[in-house]
């Protein structure tokens, strides 16, 4: 229960996503890494595209990045987990703020119950102290089927500390946590519960070896979830504050960001303001 308490918004990134899809941006290259420069940035910076977790066996992490990663001055996470004070908040903040029991109506819990039966085996009376959306973490880890999972994030504060460089969040655990909370109602949650498989775990990971940028946009804002104003605050408003705030990052040393790959792609994804803010933003592929 410690690692959901740690990274349960780390899960909600991944699979709080899933919304009515834009199309209007131009195709992106094939690559989780690009690099950041011109716009009179004295040094590239770096950005990075992940999938939060994975299974062990296809955890990768390419030469390309980690020459990206070793040549960069600061690592800059969506959420700095490194800091105490914010795993403290996070820890907080995955208890609800009444049970579930009182927040839900007799249909809602009966859902629950099922889904949970079905996807870990447990009742809803084992979660009742717990926020509606760390069940959703916790039955979204569920869905990769293996017990040696992977954070891609937690392996980057391993490099980081090695090498003594400092580690930074572009938004805080509470700021986060309030932006779900406002971006789903309890049935869009439930709903998102009912439709999370295996199937659609598998097809995610099997596109994200692939580094296809576009194509991880489009099943990560796949309309059958939620409603197009969901989308707008889990992915675009955000990207927008990331884009407006990540100059000032930049500006004195080469910095190495890593957020969901969702927020790459789509007209309102970080590449694009990037690119219209004045920067050069280019995939590197080898």
């Amino acid at each position: 229960m410690k690692n959901l308490f740690k990274l349960f918004i780390v899960t909600l990134i991944l699979f709080g996503a899933k919304t009515k899809a834009q199309t209007t941006s131009s195709k992106l290259e094939n690559s989780l890494l690009w690099e950041v420069s011109g716009n009179g940035l004295s040094k590239p910076s770096y950005l990075y595209g992940t999938i939060h977790m994975i299974c062990s066996p296809d955890y990768f992490l390419a030469d390309k990045t980690k020459k990206a990663f070793e040549s960069s001055e600061k690592l800059m996470l969506e959420i700095n987990f490194s800091d105490p004070k914010e795993m403290l908040e996070m820890q907080q903040l995955a208890m609800g703020k009444e049970s579930l029991s009182k927040k839900l109506n007799s249909i809602q819990l009966a859902k629950l119950d099922a889904i949970l039966k079905k996807t870990t085996g447990m009742t809803v009376q084992q979660v009742d102290s717990f926020s509606l959306l760390t069940v959703l973490s916790l039955i979204s880890m569920k869905t990769f089927g293996c017990t040696d999972l992977k954070f891609y994030e937690m392996e980057f504060i391993e490099q980081a500390k090695k090498r003594n460089i400092e580690i930074g969040g572009l938004e805080s655990v509470k700021d986060q946590f309030g932006i779900l909370e406002n971006a789903y109602t309890n049935d869009e949650i439930i709903a998102m519960l009912e439709e999370s498989a295996p199937e659609e775990t598998t097809k995610l990971v099997s596109t994200y070896k692939t580094e296809n940028i576009d194509s991880l946009y489009n099943i990560t804002t796949d309309e059958k979830f939620t409603s197009e104003k969901t989308k707008k605050i889990i992915l675009d408003e955000r990207n927008l504050n990331w884009a407006k705030n990540m100059p000032e990052i930049m500006k004195k040393e080469s910095v190495f960001f890593a957020v969901g790959s969702a927020h790459l792609g789509g007209e309102f994804g970080v590449i694009n303001l990037l690119r219209k803010a004045g920067y050069k933003v280019e995939p590197i592929l080898k």
